[in-house]
């Protein structure tokens, strides 16, 4: 069963995978030495078993592991999209496997003896990109629920708006009044939360690169029914 610190804690997690069980004790009382709180697993498949709480975090990951090993799950973690970075430590580690290793994206490949300043520094880097990571993709889906808010006809002038057309001329393309046009605007600036145009060109570009979905359905919007 996984040993879990510090769970009344807020803030990053450390996930410790490493079969031997002095390792795991060591690396414990290192990581809570400086405050992070941390969980170990003495297999891979104990990980992939264990509810991971929604925080930043990474894992410290042992390459020689029983069943399924260190490099093999690192693997299945990237195609299953589970994104937490890798820092991997190892007492067997030669450059193919360190190699392999990073090009997968593993922060970093420490072998054993290290250094615990060297894991440290890892670890705060690994949990940097995550918390990084995080607040992007948390951006990325707020933006996409306000875009799911917007009515097709919103979408419709949304799409004519950051296309630079003026009102007067997005009416007659749309075959509205005027008027309409800009109470649609004024509609789908305020769900958006844009403050100006700048704003709303800005999330329009950012909609369509994070997902080919919603730029595929904001392309549609102009031939949407009212």
């Amino acid at each position: 069963m996984p040993v879990v610190h510090g769970m009344n804690e807020v803030g990053p997690i450390v996930f410790v995978v490493d079969d031997d069980p002095s390792v795991r004790e060591g690396l414990d009382s290192l990581f809570r030495s400086i405050k992070l709180t941390v969980q170990t697993f003495g297999t891979a498949e104990e990980f992939l078993r264990f509810k991971r709480p929604d925080a930043p975090g990474c894992i410290v990951l042992d390459v020689r592991l029983p069943g399924l090993n260190g490099l093999d799950f690192h693997d299945e973690l990237v195609e299953s999209n589970i994104d937490l970075p890798v820092v991997f430590i190892t007492g067997h580690g030669d450059v193919t496997m360190s190699v392999r290793a990073l090009k997968a994206g593993a922060v970093d490949f420490l072998t054993k003896p290290f250094r615990h300043q060297d894991l440290i520094d890892a670890i705060n880097s690994a949990i940097e990109r995550h918390r990084l990571r995080r607040k992007v993709e948390a951006t990325a889906l707020e933006l996409s629920n306000r875009f799911a808010l917007l009515t097709s006809r919103e979408r419709q002038v949304m799409l004519e708006v950051v296309g630079g057309r003026p009102n007067k001329q997005i009416a007659a393309r749309l075959k509205i009044s005027e008027f309409t046009v800009k109470v649609h605007r004024s509609h789908l600036m305020h769900k958006m939360k844009a403050r100006t145009l700048v704003d709303l060109v800005r999330m329009a570009d950012k909609l369509q690169r994070q997902d080919r979905a919603v730029a595929s359905r904001l392309q549609r919007s102009i031939g949407a029914p009212i």
